[in-house]
C-alpha cells in the first residue's frame, strides 16, 4: 500500500473513533427517558402524583388548584376546573408519561398520552393550561376559540404563584428570581 492511502486510511479510522466516543460522550450526558404507565393521581391542572413521587406535565402552566378566573363578570373556579379537566384526559385510556429532566421541585418533567392523545396540548388546546416554551400553537387556538381561561380575564399561574407568595410574606425579590431562573434555565 503506498504511502498516502495509508495516512488516508489512518486518518479516516481515526475520525471514525473520535466521532464514535463523542457519540458515546453524548448518551451518557443524557439522562435516561424514565417511562412510567398506568394510572395516576392528578395534584391539579398540570401535576400528577403516584406511588409518593410527582410529576409536573412539560410545557404548560395551569392555574392553582385555589385559583379563580373571571368570565363575564362573575368569578369561577379555573384552578379545580383545570383539574377536573385534567383529570378527564387522564382517564381517556392507558395513560404513559415519559421524561427525563427534573424541575427545582424534584418533580420529573413529562409529556403524558392516553388514548393516543397528547395529554399536555390538549389542556393547552382546551384553554385549562398556557403554553410553557412547547405549546404556542395550541395556545394560540385556543385564545382565538376563546375556550376555558380564554373566554373571560385570568391571571397566568406564575403570576398568581408569584403573588401569593408576596401574600404571605415571601421574598419581594421571589417574582425576580424566578424570571431569572427560567430565563436562564435553573428551573429545569
Amino acid at each position: 500500500m503506498t504511502r498516502p492511502s495509508r495516512l488516508f486510511r489512518d486518518g479516516v479510522t481515526t475520525f471514525a473513533l473520535l466521532a464514535l466516543l463523542g457519540l458515546l460522550a453524548l448518551k451518557m450526558n443524557n439522562p435516561p427517558e424514565l417511562i412510567q404507565t398506568g394510572s395516576f393521581y392528578v395534584v391539579d391542572g398540570d401535576t400528577l402524583a403516584r406511588d409518593g413521587d410527582r410529576f409536573r406535565l412539560l410545557g404548560i402552566d395551569a392555574p392553582e388548584y385555589r385559583q379563580q378566573c373571571r368570565r363575564a363578570d362573575v368569578d369561577w373556579a379555573c384552578g379545580e376546573e383545570a383539574r377536573r379537566a385534567l383529570d378527564k384526559l387522564m382517564k381517556t385510556g392507558a395513560a404513559e408519561c415519559r421524561g427525563s429532566e427534573h424541575d427545582r421541585y424534584g418533580r420529573l418533567l413529562v409529556t403524558c398520552k392516553a388514548g393516543g392523545v397528547d395529554i399536555n396540548g390538549a389542556m393547552v388546546r382546551s384553554g385549562m393550561a398556557v403554553s410553557y416554551g412547547g405549546y404556542a400553537a395550541e395556545e394560540a387556538a385556543a385564545r382565538q376559540a376563546k375556550a376555558g381561561l380564554w373566554a373571560g380575564e385570568f391571571e397566568r399561574p406564575r403570576d398568581y404563584r408569584r403573588e401569593e407568595k408576596m401574600g404571605r410574606g415571601g421574598d419581594p425579590l421571589a417574582g425576580l428570581s424566578d424570571y431569572l431562573r427560567q430565563f436562564i434555565g435553573w428551573d429545569r
